[in-house]
This record gives C-alpha cells, structure tokens and sequence, in this order.
C-alpha cells in the first residue's frame, strides 16, 4: 500500500531515542524526504554540533537551530528529526505545529543510557556525571515532550525497522497527517 504523507512529521525526544534512525527508515517506508536538522546546521557551519556549543554557545546554537527547522518545515513534506532540545522552545513547538505535527519517540531513561554512554558526540553531556546530567534532561524534558500530537513508545529489542512500522501505524491515525494512497 502507499502513502501519501500531507505535512512534514517532525521527529522529537531525547538523544538515543532514535530519532534519526527511525525517522531515516519512516521515510524510507513511505517514500518521502528525510531531513536532518543537526545535520543540515552542521553542513552549513562546517563544523560539529558539538564545536558550535564550545565555540559559539548554545543560545547561538538554538537561534541557527530554529532557522533550519522553519526552513525545513516551508518545503515538501518530510519525516525531520531535530535534536533533543529542539522542542524545548515554545517557538520551535508553534512553527511544528503551524506546518507539521509533532511525533514523540519516547524511550525510558535506561534505554537512552543503553545507547549514549558509550558515545562523546553529545555536547550536553560532558559532565562529571552523564548519567544525572541525561536523568536531569530527561525529567525537564518529558513534560514538554508530551505535548507533541503523537506519541511513539520505543521499546529495546525492537529493530528500527520494526519502530518504523510502529511510527507508521501511528500516523496513519491521522487522517490530516497521512492517507493511504
């Protein structure tokens, strides 16, 4: 069956929840564009995420970070996935919601530790103590994350593909969102 998705869906949640790699395979699943902002800001500074952070700061950083995610929003629909602490901002929130709909990829705190420990790409995270730092994020975060429009559990054991398919079934709830073509 195919599908014919009518707003860009915009990937949310915290790092390690999955967002890049299933929303590479949701797109994939209903052949549409998919876009990444934190690589799409990379690109276009030339340098990592993480040496934006050290170099220019983090406000500098969610200032080029919403840019690129009203940008990506104004073109043909997509699956997006933004960083973490891109849905933290009310006006990130009202540009998704203006263009798209939020989905919510919700991982428990020790599933995201099983997939950031081991990892020194994640800028926020260079503490002496990652994990009260990523249970200290994750508590900020998860009431504002439960606003997006749909939520996704991630469950380990599941494979991205298998998540995918469990991001499409819940899309295609959605009748504004995504038809069956």
């Amino acid at each position: 069956m195919g599908w014919k998705l009518k707003k860009s869906v915009v990937m949310v949640g915290m790092m390690g929840a999955g967002k890049s790699a299933v929303g590479k395979a949701t797109a994939q699943l209903l052949d549409v564009p998919f876009r990444d902002s934190d690589a799409e800001i990379e690109a276009a500074a030339n340098m990592t995420i993480a040496e934006i952070f050290a170099r220019d700061g983090e406000d500098f950083f969610r200032k080029k970070e919403r840019q690129v995610i009203a940008r990506l929003l104004e073109e043909t629909p997509s699956i997006l996935s933004t960083g973490g602490g891109a849905y933290m901002s009310e006006e990130n929130r009202r540009l998704i919601s203006d263009h798209g709909a939020a989905l919510w990829l919700d991982a428990d705190l020790d599933l995201l530790w099983n997939r950031v420990r081991h990892r020194d790409t994640r800028p926020l995270l260079r503490t002496a103590d990652p994990r009260a730092t990523l249970r200290d994020l994750y508590d900020r975060r998860v009431p504002i994350y439960r606003m997006a429009e749909i939520a996704v559990q991630s469950l380990p054991g599941l494979s991205v593909h298998e998540m995918a398919g469990r991001v499409v079934e819940a899309l295609s709830e959605h009748q504004d969102l995504l038809e069956a073509a």
